[in-house]
């Protein structure tokens, strides 16, 4: 009975992949803005004197990179290619190559010096945890500042005050949901790769 029962439950919760093309869907319209966005901040600062390209190549206060203006076009390109592709779903495991490349820089080069969090928390430090600990004191005495000279009660009304960690956490998360992609593809029926694949491999 309890066999039986579980069969028929396994069988209704398989029922729900008819519609397993939402969660691929999903991840494209989440991850699309955000590289869209990455990536045209990049071009809009590439000619500028304090630019990205500057930033990419400044080992004392940027990046320290080797021929900072071709990787800066690489990756902005490869950031705003990659956020069309994904929002039609064309060559989505092919560009969500590129695109988990630059989160490991990201990860790697700009984020892993401040521990996990994006918002500092002391309570849930991983690693990298002196910089958090700082933060929660600054904004300890930011909050006693405020609390003394301004409306606090309004200041945070629509929500607390927080001190942004810039830890890996975001490009972490962004990384493993393009792995997602990566393996799985951009899904079926609303994604351009569903058709050329169904045209050209006739599945």
């Amino acid at each position: 009975m309890l066999t039986a029962l579980a069969i028929r439950a396994q069988r209704l919760l398989d029922m729900t992949r008819a519609v397993d093309f939402l969660a691929p869907l999903l991840l494209r319209l989440y991850l699309a803005p955000i590289f869209w966005m990455a990536g045209t901040n990049k071009l809009d600062g590439l000619l500028p004197k304090e630019s990205v390209v500057t930033w990419f190549g400044n080992p004392d206060w940027g990046l320290g990179m080797p021929f900072p203006f071709v990787m800066a076009l690489l990756s902005a390109y490869a950031e705003v290619l990659g956020a069309i592709a994904l929002l039609i779903g064309l060559a989505t495991r092919w560009f969500s190559i590129p695109l988990m490349v630059t989160m490991v820089v990201a990860a790697v080069t700009v984020h892993l010096e401040h521990g996990w969090q994006r918002i500092s928390d002391p309570m849930m430090c991983l690693f990298n945890c002196s910089g958090i600990e700082e933060a929660q004191m600054r904004l300890d005495r930011a909050k006693s500042i405020l609390q003394e000279h301004g409306n606090y009660n309004w200041l945070t009304e629509t929500g607390n005050f927080a001190v942004v960690n810039n830890g890996i956490e975001m490009a972490a998360t962004f990384f493993v949901m393009l792995l997602v992609l990566f393996f799985w593809g951009a899904g079926r029926y609303l994604s351009v790769d569903y058709y050329i694949r169904r045209k050209v491999m006739g599945s």
